[in-house]
């Protein structure tokens, strides 16, 4: 198929520049040959006359020039820089009038005559360059104008009746020049001769086919229905790899036949192209009723789109309908390259499959259009199953409006477009569908290796996520051919990703991004190792507490990464010191914008370094008591007592006031009030009180509790028994046990414990009298 058939050539061609790099690394550009070439190429575009084959051909050349002189660009960077830096230290040249050493003007002019040696080839490389780098740009410019021009070219309309006859005749003459070769060839006493000498090759070859042809997708079959005892994530794993039988055994069976057809000899230049390109539109029609087969499975657990039960038949027989006409199309392009047609016979035979193809597009996007999500898999899949759902109906009405839109175009004359967006989009909904399988067999190859129980979502790891998203990516390159693009704007792509971008005077290429991400992770790495051996090895044996140790493990993390990224950058080439007008601008930013978060980024190094308050700490901030959980630098998480997380900014803390109750120790006190009647023996119930405090096994007796008789209370001789408690955490409980063993003990010593009592005076009680007399006289 051409796709194929490009992607081929662009291999090539690639092979080809690494070849050529290769050779020209040693010795250093040809500029003599270059020169030749170029002159060559500017003639050409000059006289405009050149056709698209000889412009891709010139383009090729030069581009393969220019990866070479970008090469050259680059040598000798470093002993560049280092005789910049040697120049620099020798300090600025003397200004007119002013002298200096003999022996440092005489080292400046050693240096800079050296630098100029050295910078001369350089600088003839980056002129090559942007030479061949503008000549690339032509050629790319007038091949894209052809290309514009000729698929918006208005040709003959294919409904035209004028033209269908003159079609069908020029159709009905290849047909028959191909039979006429057929015959020819077997007519031949030579050609049959040559083939009973190939007999026995043919024969193993054709029954091989034949074998492989009609039982290789059943004997698939029949290993995949053996993995139905397996658990559904092996299952799942080895049907997949099975079902690829579907598609290779046929393929081998075609192959086999086609290769036995060839060996014959028989088959002449017609037939040769027709069977070379078989095996390629077998693997056509069989990868496409494959992927139909998975992406519209019966099974929920097999199916990657989201379609009601009784709409996957229709979306796997229309799978079937268009790739069958996607072979039409390229048997069509075979016929085409032997038989010189007109445009009209073109316009005429080439509708119909277009025609058909639209109509089955349409078709198959109003499916997807129409997908449900009851009983499917995509309603057990949460958040994934709905994306999933949005993205099968997208695709369904892009297929609606280009199955509809390219068929009027051909119908007014625009063949070309009409061509260009029907058969790209059918291809696009086949590439598409192999990167949902393969993500959903990924899935399954995830949770197999990874023992994940059968009824887990196999879509909660990061793995799977990532592969989906790469196989998205190198599938971009395809999808671009697909629709339209040169092989040369890939290349062209690839050189610019090779050449990296600038800033400044420093240019940075992919390489130095590798060498970044690498340098960054080695260094964030060996961070967390260090953080872990100081947390678990070498903090736990200091003096130092659990809140000072937090501090120290956060502190070197903050460094660490710090440290790791000043390190990466400055390896993968960026001169820090052109960052300056950046760091400026951001400063003002920082003062307008993020005036907040820089003032609780630099209070949570200040509570890190201070340690005002450490995790495990008991404070009390704004009225509300709790533990403090986190200290990060820009937050502080406290874990209240009712079991709720209160995120507290840094700068509340460090400006505003805390208390902290277990700040160095856990000793707190706790007050415990109690009142007795009137007439209760004071000294008594002190004595009590002090026994009571004594006995608990939490208060201290270094400073020892103590009884306090506040006074005469309105209702009650009211005392507190103050006590310091080994652990005030655990206050709450000892003053309620303090409580009961206070109830109990003055119930044994017959101690009253008084509540409130209130005497009520009334002001008038002869009027509540009169009242009540009025309501006895009164009739019943």
């Amino acid at each position: 198929m051409p796709i194929l058939r490009r992607v081929l050539s662009w291999a090539l061609v690639a092979l080809m520049c690494l070849a050529f790099q290769a050779s020209a690394q040693d010795n250093g550009p040809d500029y003599a040959a270059w020169e030749r070439l170029a002159s060559e190429v500017e003639a050409d575009l000059e006289l405009g006359q050149a056709s698209d084959l000889r412009l891709e051909n010139l383009r090729s050349q030069v581009a393969i020039w220019r990866d070479n002189f970008l090469e050259a660009s680059e040598a000798n960077a470093a002993r560049i820089e280092t005789l910049q830096s040697q120049l620099d230290a020798l300090g600025p040249v003397p200004e007119e009038g002013q002298e200096e050493a003999s022996e440092i003007t005489q080292r400046r002019k050693e240096l800079t005559d050296r630098l100029a040696f050295l910078s001369a080839p350089v600088k003839q490389a980056d002129e090559a360059y942007r030479r061949a780098n503008g000549v690339i740009g032509e050629i790319d410019d007038i091949i894209r104008a052809r290309q514009a021009d000729a698929l918006l070219e208005l040709g003959p309309s294919p409904l035209n009746p004028a033209h269908w006859g003159q079609a069908w005749e020029d159709l009905r003459s290849s047909l028959s020049k191909s039979w006429a070769e057929l015959e020819r060839r077997w007519a031949s006493d030579l050609l049959r001769n040559k083939a009973k000498t190939q007999l026995p090759a043919i024969i193993l070859l054709a029954a091989l086919g034949f074998v492989l042809l009609t039982r290789g997708r059943g004997w698939a079959r029949s290993l995949a229905r053996g993995a139905d005892k397996f658990g559904r994530n092996r299952r799942a794993v080895w049907r997949f790899l099975i079902s690829l039988g579907q598609i290779l055994l046929p393929m081998a069976g075609i192959y086999a036949l086609t290769q036995a057809v060839l060996v014959s000899g028989l088959a002449g230049p017609r037939w040769s192209l027709f069977l070379e390109s078989l095996p390629v539109w077998a693997a056509v029609l069989l990868g496409i009723h494959w992927l139909a087969e998975w992406a519209f499975n019966d099974d929920d657990s097999i199916a990657v789109m989201p379609l009601a039960p009784e709409e996957r038949v229709k979306a796997r027989w229309f799978s079937d309908v268009l790739a069958a006409l996607y072979v039409a199309r390229g048997l069509l392009e075979v016929l085409i390259q032997y038989d010189r047609f007109s445009a009209e016979t073109l316009a005429v035979i080439e509708y119909p499959l277009l025609l058909l193809s639209g109509l089955y597009l349409f078709r198959l996007g109003r499916v997807r259009n129409d997908a449900a999500m009851v009983g499917s898999k995509a309603a057990k899949e949460g958040d994934a199953g709905l994306f999933r759902l949005r993205f099968a109906r997208l695709l369904g009405r892009a297929a609606m409006v280009l199955g509809v839109v390219g068929p009027v175009l051909a119908a007014i004359g625009y063949l070309r477009v009409g061509s260009a967006t029907v058969y790209p989009a059918i291809a696009s909904l086949a590439v598409i569908g192999a990167i949902l399988v393969l993500q959903s067999f990924i899935n399954d190859l995830y949770a197999l290796i990874t023992r994940q129980p059968d009824d887990q979502n196999e879509n909660e790891g990061l793995l799977p996520v990532l592969a989906g998203f790469i196989l998205t990516i190198a599938s971009l390159p395809i999808l671009a051919l697909i629709w339209g693009a040169r092989e040369a704007d890939l290349t062209e792509l690839w050189t610019r990703f090779r050449e990296g971008f600038q800033i400044g005077e420093t240019r940075f290429s992919p390489s130095d991004f590798l060498v970044v991400v690498v340098v960054f992770v080695l260094g964030y790495m060996l961070t967390r190792l260090l953080q872990g051996a100081l947390r678990s090895s070498v903090l736990p044996r200091t003096k130092i507490d659990q809140g000072g140790q937090t501090a120290i493990v956060s502190g070197i993390g903050y460094i660490g990464i710090f440290v790791a990224a000043i390190v990466a950058i400055t390896m993968g080439g960026l001169d820090l010191s052109s960052l300056a007008i950046v760091a400026g601008a951001l400063s003002v930013g920082i003062g307008f914008g993020l005036q907040n978060i820089v003032s609780n980024f630099v209070s949570g190094i200040i509570l890190l370094i201070e340690r005002p308050i450490s995790e495990g700490d008991w404070i009390e901030v704004n009225g509300v008591h709790g533990t403090v959980r986190d200290i990060s630098v820009r937050s502080t998480r406290i874990e209240t007592f009712d079991r709720y997380d209160m995120i507290v900014p840094n700068a509340d803390l460090v400006s505003g006031t805390v208390s902290n109750y277990t700040r160095g120790n856990v000793l707190g006190r706790i007050i415990v009030p109690v009142g007795v009647a009137y007439g209760t023996d004071t000294r008594r119930v002190e004595k009590i009180l002090m026994n009571i405090a004594r006995d608990h096994d939490m208060v201290l007796m270094n400073p020892a509790p103590y009884v306090v008789f506040r006074g005469f209370g309105a209702d009650s001789l009211d005392f507190e028994v103050r006590m310091i408690l080994r652990d005030v955490n655990k206050g709450l409980s000892v003053r309620t046990e303090i409580n009961h063993q206070i109830a109990e003990r003055f119930t044994e010593e017959g101690i009253e414990i008084p509540f409130a009592q209130r005497d009520v005076w009334l002001r008038n009680p002869e009027a509540l009298t009169g009242e009540a007399n009025k309501d006895e006289g009164a009739p019943e």
